[in-house]
């Protein structure tokens, strides 16, 4: 049973992400998951003719494939296989969107806050670093300057956000002074001068006995004194509605699914902060839970083996379409998805096909 308890009240000792869904409005929070049961279709004639199909298992050398899940291609495939595949297997290009970008430099702010002694750990720091975390994202990848096209790279250059938006409400400084408002809301939920994580941006892996790797990244851990551990992730959105809780969770269930399986130790709580309005959803989780999560992986995984090997790919037709940069190519919407590529299988199953091996590439 679900066992969420929701805050909108300073906590001194809580918290962490970002915005994950490409284009979607500031404070938007979209379900991320659909019935599992619909996803698991049996397979038919029709499928085994498209096995002989370009992409297919039929024309696939054999390999060593290392399956490997994160939260975020689960949630991928739950929501939509089709989406799964323009992701991982065709590899479309998404534009970014000014609300996910805003989400990785928060996250990067609220990370490195904790590089500085505890009494350093004033809002006045983090907000100096919004100016550089942006410079620093923007050297790494140019093409973020398209965002702002009629500022250029130079506005806000080292302004932290709330000096920037006295320049002239340019769309770059308005940005920043939004990231601005998150960070000021983090610091009213949680006072960093009390806190040490024990790890930040932790890489977190285990395999399961049948062989399948789950893995990705958890911004925050922290360990009480006594060993109980929390883990925390930040939201750069709003809190779902009660009737999305267990759904937003899922993410936390898995990473405390890994851990567990890593060392022995069921989290004690699991924490979701939401800086779009201030809200943090907690959990605790118990072993009955976490063993649920697992069997509904592996069914999961048998499902995305299943759409890898007969080519079925299928969309899913829902309100989250609005997100989607694909809606042209995708049969839901009246397009046609493009020929499968060589190998497809094996980029479908295979993270290191895909290169997705690193957070920006879908770990979380």
């Amino acid at each position: 049973m679900l066992t969420a308890l929701r805050d909108t009240y300073p906590d001194a000792s809580s918290a962490s992400s970002r915005d994950s869904v490409p284009g979607a409005q500031p404070g938007a929070q979209p379900d991320t998951q659909s019935d599992l049961q619909s996803d698991i279709q049996p397979h038919s004639a029709a499928d085994s003719e498209r096995d002989s199909e370009p992409g297919c298992a039929a024309d696939v050398p054999a390999r060593p494939v290392r399956a490997a899940l994160s939260p975020s291609r689960a949630a991928d495939f739950l929501q939509c296989p089709l989406r799964y595949r323009f992701r991982v297997v065709d590899r479309l290009a998404e534009a970014p969107s000014p609300a996910a970008v805003r989400g990785t430099v928060v996250h990067a702010v609220l990370e490195r806050l904790f590089d500085l002694p505890a009494p350093e750990r004033t809002l006045a720091a983090a907000r100096s670093m919004l100016g550089p975390q942006w410079e620093r994202l923007l050297a790494e990848q140019p093409e973020l300057a398209a965002l702002f096209p009629e500022d250029g790279p130079e506005q806000g250059r080292q302004d932290g956000a709330a000096d920037g938006a006295q320049d002239g409400g340019t769309a770059l400084t308005d940005w920043l002074a939004s990231a601005d408002a998150l960070v000021e809301r983090w610091f009213s939920l949680e006072d960093p001068t009390r806190l040490e994580p024990a790890e930040r941006e932790l890489y977190v892996e285990t395999t399961l006995d049948d062989g399948l790797v789950l893995r990705g990244y958890v911004d925050r851990l922290d360990v009480a004194a006594t060993g109980e551990v929390r883990v925390v992730d930040y939201k750069t959105g709003r809190a779902p509605s009660e009737l999305f809780e267990a759904k937003a969770l899922f993410q936390m269930r898995f990473y405390a699914l890994v851990l567990w399986r890593t060392t022995g130790v069921v989290p004690r709580l699991l924490q979701l902060v939401y800086l779009g309005d201030g809200q943090v959803l907690r959990h605790a989780p118990d072993e009955r839970e976490l063993l649920a999560t697992e069997r509904k992986l592996r069914a999961l995984w048998a499902a995305i083996e299943r759409a890898a090997t007969t080519g079925d790919w299928r969309a899913n037709r829902s309100r989250l379409c609005d997100w989607c940069d694909h809606q042209a190519l995708c049969p839901a919407w009246g397009g046609t998805p493009p020929p499968l590529p060589t190998h497809a299988v094996v980029r479908a199953l295979d993270p290191r096909a895909s290169a997705a091996t690193n957070p920006a590439e879908g770990e979380r």
